[in-house]
């Protein structure tokens, strides 16, 4: 079976040299980051395309792994895309349906910019949500409730903030972890699917 490659989906605020998904590419043999679309760009559209092209650009499975708001445009375009997606690592999804703190979009910039309401649908390949305790974006049982709606695995990393440099992160040491776990489940899938048409 192929490896997958890693198809990393930076949040609202784009790449930050020292959050844990730029140090995470750095260490990745096959790995894509989708481009930085602009801080103040909340065009979910152009995001989700944005996603879309760059999974184009990738030769074989994917593996997603989305922070913050690129959880959310991931989930968007999970509803459509036609890409091999083998799974996705899904970490601290803000909760845009209620009032975020100050310096954060609106939830009526986020009406206007398209991604409300935010899909509910089960996503189309298997996928782990890790939530923290503490996030200000986004209330735990809130989250809890996505992952369920979602058909995710819940990961509860306790008490990290938003799982960003300002909560003291730079390495997340259980992304690659968490990845390769979703690895090693597709495989065993492929493989029974396999032994199957063999029997």
């Amino acid at each position: 079976m192929t490896c997958p490659t890693v198809l990393i989906v930076p949040g609202l605020r784009d790449h930050v040299d020292d959050h844990w998904q730029t140090l995470l590419a750095a260490r990745l043999e096959r790995v894509r980051t989708v481009p930085p679309m602009g801080r103040e760009n909340l065009d979910c559209a152009a995001r989700v395309g944005a996603i879309e092209q760059t999974a184009r650009e990738i030769d074989g499975p994917i593996i997603v792994v989305a922070h913050s708001g690129g959880v959310i445009m991931a989930v968007h375009w999970a509803q459509w895309t036609r890409r091999d997606v083998r799974g996705a690592l899904l970490a601290a999804p803000p909760d845009f349906e209620r009032t975020m703190p100050p310096g954060f979009p609106t939830t009526y910039a986020l009406q206007a910019g398209g991604w409300l309401p935010v899909p509910r649908d089960l996503l189309p390949f298997p996928s782990i949500v890790a939530a923290s305790r503490n996030d200000p974006l986004a209330e735990y049982d809130r989250v809890t409730s996505l992952a369920r709606a979602w058909g995710s695995r819940l990961i509860d990393l306790g008490n990290v903030g938003h799982l960003n440099p300002a909560s003291g992160f730079g390495e997340w040491h259980r992304a690659l972890p968490l990845i390769d776990e979703l690895v090693n489940d597709t495989a065993a899938i492929a493989d029974t699917h396999i032994a199957a048409a063999r029997i």
